[in-house]
């Protein structure tokens, strides 16, 4: 029996394995390809840098100068501004009144936004567009505007005490805008009015993103609309609810457009958010814009901490 004879042109060969140190990632075509994705990102990176993070760092070395207008020199001790918001009786107000806004309008927004997306996601539900463009208009409308509104709304002379005295709740108008209290809630309700559409569109995204043989697996199961809601529906929406969350939450804390327009920040400043009492700081009166960025500083700290925790708390990957 002859042994058939294998030509070397035709042996079968394993191919090497490529590294990375291999011609084919050091051709000039990839090399190319790697320059041309440099250069689309550097200049990007430069105008990110050059307008937000050089700006950060010059507020950043501002808060440890004073002084009024440009004059402005090193304090001493350089901490002296952020340990003025210590013995700063309008800083605390301001502090508290602008958690009182987080604590309260928060969780009363995203629950009520939870509970119209679950409404308007209904099959069923007739004149579906009207009604989901209706909950989101007052998102797209001015802050100036609707602050506007409200303070007409909620005049002495206004629609709500003239409602009020009609079907009999009160005989004298109330004072809205001029009571601690009553000029809170205006703002509390103003943030609602505003912004509970936006979160019933996040919410709406992720609704309908559901695996709707989750649901069907519930309902045979004999679950009922509520365990539904809160055992299948609920958990696939934790991410959305999450993100509204950190939202909602730094939105809040950097709010200002409401506590200026509706009331500016009366009566006796207990309106007045951080935001708010920053701006007056800086440009109002006598302008100190080193005790204004120290200030700035605090509300980035204040938020990337509530921010930390939220995403300790609501992530739960392993």
């Amino acid at each position: 029996m002859m042994t058939p004879v294998v030509r070397p042109d035709r042996a079968t060969t394993t191919p090497a394995k490529r590294t990375k140190g291999s011609p084919r990632y050091s051709s000039p075509a990839a090399r190319r390809r790697s320059l041309t994705g440099w250069a689309f990102l550097i200049p990007a990176a430069a105008l990110i840098g050059l307008m937000m993070f050089w700006p950060m760092f010059q507020a950043l070395i501002l808060s440890f100068q004073t002084g009024r207008g440009s004059n402005l020199d090193w304090a001493d001790p350089l901490t002296f501004n952020y340990d003025r918001m210590l013995d700063d009786d309008i800083f605390r107000l301001t502090l508290t009144t602008t958690l009182l806004y987080l604590v309260i309008q928060v969780p009363i927004m995203l629950v009520t936004a939870l509970v119209l997306a679950n409404i308007l996601n209904n099959p069923r539900l007739k004149w579906k567009g009207f009604w989901r463009t209706a909950i989101f208009v007052p998102a797209a409308i001015s802050l100036v505007s609707y602050s506007l509104v409200f303070r007409t709304i909620f005049a002495t002379d206004g629609l709500v005490n003239d409602a009020l005295i009609w079907v009999g709740f009160i005989d004298n108008p109330i004072n809205w805008l001029g009571e601690t209290n009553t000029a809170r809630l205006v703002i509390i309700l103003g943030l609602l009015w505003r912004w509970t559409g936006f979160n019933v569109i996040f919410y709406l995204a992720a609704l309908q993103n559901i695996d709707p043989t989750t649901l069907e697996a519930a309902k045979m199961d004999g679950a009922g609309p509520i365990r539904t809601f809160f055992s299948v529906t609920i958990p696939q929406m934790k991410p959305m609810i999450l993100l509204t969350v950190i939202m909602s939450t730094n939105g809040t804390i950097q709010m200002f457009d409401e506590s200026y327009n509706l009331t500016r920040g009366g009566p006796a400043n207990t309106t007045m958010t951080m935001s708010h009492y920053l701006f007056d700081v800086s440009f109002q009166n006598n302008p100190n814009f080193g005790y204004g960025a120290a200030l700035s500083y605090v509300i980035l700290i204040i938020v990337a901490v509530l921010a930390a925790i939220q995403m300790k708390v609501g992530d739960k990957r392993d």
